[in-house]
Order: C-alpha cells, then structure tokens, then sequence
C-alpha cells in the first residue's frame, strides 16, 4: 500500500493514524502542496481533485477522500475497531467526525485560503477567516463530546472522531486560536496523544516535516 501525502495535511494525518492504530505499514510518498505539487500531471493522475490523501492499493486501486480510506481501512482490517457500538453509537461517532471533516476542515484548506486570497483578501483577513472557522466548529464538537464518558471522544479508546479532532486542533492553533475553549476537547487530544500510533502520525514525526 502507499499513501500519497503531506506533513501538514490533516486529511493525510488522519489516515496515517488509523494505519498506526491498526499495525499496517504503508510506503508514505509526500506532495509539497506550497509548492502546488498536487497539480502536477502525474498527482492528478491519481486524484482528479488534486488533494491529499490519495491511497494506492497493492492491486493499483487508488481511494481518495480520507474518511472513505479510513472505511476501507476499518472494513479490510477491523481490529481495532474506529466506529465501534451498535447504530446509533456508529452515526454519533461517525456525525462528529463529518462535522470536522465536512464543515470545518474544507473551507479553512490551503485551496479555499488561496481563493480568499486571489480574490483580494490579505493574509490578516484569510488568517481571521481560518480562525473564525475553527472557533466556531470546535465549539460545536466541545458541546458534542461533553456529554459523551472520556478521556477520548467517545469513551475510554480512540475512534474516528478522534482521528479528525486530533488534526484539526493543531490546525486551530495555526491559526492562533485559544484552544483553552475547549476542555473536553483538549482531554480528548491529550488521550490520543500520549498512544504512540497518535505520535509517530504527528506532522513534525514525518520525513518531509518543515518548521
């Protein structure tokens, strides 16, 4: 297998856990998206849309979109589980993670901060923008995961809704926001972190890592 990515791709950072989590290795190839290494003929090969992650098979099947990876991930290989319970406890795990993945994580991407960009915005005003995104979803996911028995998201081991919380709070701190906001969120991460499939993941562990 090999995952085409980039160190701070948060997309890219969520499949590298779940591979750690799950004992796989995989031949990791890196993408400078600076340096819009993702529009190159031969990337977009792979993915159309030019985004990471894009995730080659041993059969040459190439999967893109970082949740749908985790899925074939979770399917493929099951222990340990990253949605686990009955139905309900699956869509609550599985609502949580969209709501980073879908409504949080797009629109404060490098592309989307680009367009702000080309379209007149300055870098003080795209950097307010990225913060404002996140203020706002992570508040949303602090009152979610309130009500749910820690230390991770959803109880006492980590699921995918802590492979998307993990990332995009170090997003949210690149973009200067007081993550102190959210306790429940933080206990959470701090859960994660401490299991080295979590740290071996981390953008600043990866080969291609530039501070």
């Amino acid at each position: 297998m090999r995952l085409h990515g980039y160190f701070r791709s948060s997309a890219a950072f969520r499949v590298r856990i779940a591979l750690n989590l799950k004992g796989l290795s995989a031949e990791h190839v890196f993408h400078h998206l600076r340096h819009n290494a993702q529009n190159a003929p031969e990337f977009l090969h792979l993915n159309p849309q030019g985004l990471v992650p894009a995730f080659e098979l041993d059969d040459g099947t190439v999967l893109t979109q970082s949740l749908a990876v985790i899925e074939w991930l979770d399917e493929t290989f099951p222990e340990p589980p990253l949605r686990p319970g009955n139905a309900t406890r699956r869509a609550r795990i599985l609502a949580f993670a969209l709501a980073i993945a879908c409504d949080i994580h797009p629109v404060q991407n490098l592309k989307v901060l680009n367009r702000l960009r080309s379209l007149g915005q300055d870098d003080s005003g795209v950097e307010v923008w990225a913060a404002w995104v996140n203020r706002e979803g992570l508040a949303a996911c602090e009152t979610l995961a309130r009500s749910e028995a820690g230390p991770f998201v959803f109880g006492d081991r980590p699921t995918l809704a802590d492979l998307c919380l993990v990332p995009q709070l170090g997003n949210a701190r690149r973009f200067k926001v007081d993550v102190s906001a959210y306790p429940r969120l933080l206990e959470a991460e701090a859960a994660a972190l401490a299991l080295p499939a979590f740290a071996r993941a981390a953008p600043q562990n990866q080969p291609d890592f530039e501070a």
